[in-house]
């Protein structure tokens, strides 16, 4: 199926699903048009939008007070929050309202596989941690064996090793996760599915995804300068561009 997608900037082509439900490669300035497209959704309702993003603010400070099972929760639901998010850009896209009750839409559509993909993103997280922790704490223990500027410069190393390790798997994770619950809450996907078209859809597209992250990085670092008050307009911007890639890349949502 296809059709047009006009929060797409710079084209009124159409925009076409791969067969099979796979993902397509774009041109390397759709990672602006995401960002173009993500705002012109927030436009629409730019109200509601704060308050969600507001809202799903409370809730994180909320859950991260309470050691531990505050924090796994979070992480668990995260997806699912996600997941209700993209089903209210899909209505307002489709010239219907957004409402704040859409950050909880995910709690009565695919509940289970949302809070699934969490869990993995869990499992993934602590896969990556491990051997970032074992190579810190291996140049600690040499460091402070060798002493001296030698032992000095053997940790400096080891943390910036280490730093670079968990970076770069990092945004692996983030590559299998970024359109997983749309996959899941869209099209139904069972969680490791969703996750692996997720990861393909970022890597067939990495250009314009460099695009993008860059971009998004300066707007964070503009955004965080009065008082992180910017972030009231770029999170939902973010969310919503996230709901504009997958149109552009999976086809109409």
């Amino acid at each position: 199926m296809s059709e047009p997608n006009p929060f797409l900037s710079g084209s009124s082509a159409p925009v076409t699903a791969a067969p099979g439900g796979e993902a397509r490669a774009v041109d390397a300035g759709q990672g602006w048009a995401w960002i173009v497209g993500g705002f012109e959704l927030f436009k629409k309702n730019p109200g509601i939008w704060i308050a969600i993003i507001v809202l799903l603010f409370v809730i994180t400070i909320v859950l991260s007070i309470i050691p531990f099972l505050g924090s796994l929760a979070l992480l668990l639901l995260m997806p699912v929050f996600t997941g209700g998010v993209m089903l209210g850009c899909r209505s307002l896209a489709g010239g219907g309202p957004l409402e704040i009750g859409h950050l909880f839409a995910g709690f009565q559509n695919q509940t289970g596989n949302l809070v699934v993909l969490g869990a993995i993103g869990i499992g993934l997280t602590i896969v990556v941690m491990l051997p970032v922790m074992a190579l810190v704490g291996f140049g600690a223990f040499f460091g402070a064996s060798a002493g001296g500027a030698v032992g000095a410069s053997s940790v400096g190393a080891t943390f910036l090793l280490a730093f670079l390790i968990a970076f770069g798997l990092s945004v692996l994770i983030y590559m299998a996760l970024w359109f997983a619950p749309a996959r899941v809450v869209f099209r139904g996907a069972a969680p490791v599915a969703a996750l692996k078209l997720s990861f393909s859809a970022c890597l067939k597209n990495i250009v314009p995804f460099l695009i993008y992250g860059l971009v998004l990085f300066v707007l964070g670092i503009v955004a965080a300068i009065p008082l992180m008050l910017g972030w009231l307009v770029l999170g939902p911007v973010v969310a919503a561009s996230v709901f504009v890639a997958f149109q552009d890349i999976f086809g109409s949502a």
